[in-house]
């Protein structure tokens, strides 16, 4: 992991201020509207949580439509790198202790990751985690199992790097199985309970996959 400058760590506080500070307004907006009663505090505490992740999202939206990472390597001291640390940062702070927990029911999941930037078809759902939802695109009626994880980085020591994972229509990713980078799988594939599928991977459509790497089990059909 390269190292986060202060301008950096500076700029993301900024973000997370200007976050706090709108959600904390938007919420003082809503005294009057709701009723007081024992729960008054813990609603309002909720919907203020609720309210402080759109103004980030929104920040971290409006910051990489300005400043986006491109798939490939990320040169050291590059501009790109810069946003890349203020990207991580947005996820290891914010967004990640979201995907992790296992507390937000799978359909509002789905939503999270849209508006974090995934690509995700119709009646398709993640039971586990997407990282780096930008560079993840999923077809229609695919699920993703349970602690299943999809990983478009590579952090190879000093080597930095994004490459889209391609997902398409009607997939099924096993649970606490691995995705990782660049992978490419087709219609109507399958992934196996605890598969581990290698970097830049092609899976043709209809074939079932399993194993530590991950190889040809069969084709369907």
């Amino acid at each position: 992991m390269r190292k986060i400058s202060f301008w950096q760590i500076l700029l993301y506080t900024s973000f997370f201020a200007v976050a706090l500070v709108g959600a904390i307004w938007s919420t003082s907006l809503l005294l009057e509207i709701i009723p007081s009663s024992d729960f008054r505090g813990i609603i309002l505490f909720l919907v203020g949580l609720v309210i402080f992740y759109l103004y980030a999202l929104l920040i971290y939206r409006l910051f990489f439509k300005l400043c986006p990472i491109k798939p490939g390597y990320i040169e050291f001291n590059s501009r790109e790198e810069f946003a890349y640390h203020i990207y991580l940062l947005f996820y290891l702070i914010l967004f990640y202790p979201v995907m992790r927990s296992g507390f937000v029911p799978v359909p509002l999941m789905r939503v999270f990751y849209l508006m974090l930037g995934a690509k995700l078809g119709n009646n398709t759902y993640s039971s586990g985690i997407i990282l780096d939802p930008p560079f993840v695109s999923i077809g229609h009626n695919t699920l993703v199992g349970q602690y299943a994880l999809i990983v478009p980085h590579v952090i190879e020591n000093g080597k930095l790097a994004h490459f889209p994972v391609v997902i398409g229509d009607n997939v099924t990713i096993g649970a606490q199985s691995v995705v990782l980078s660049g992978v490419t799988i087709g219609d109507g594939a399958m992934i196996a309970t605890g598969a581990v599928v290698s970097k830049g991977t092609v899976i043709g459509p209809g074939e079932v996959w399993g194993g530590v790497p991950a190889k040809l089990l069969k084709k369907l059909g």
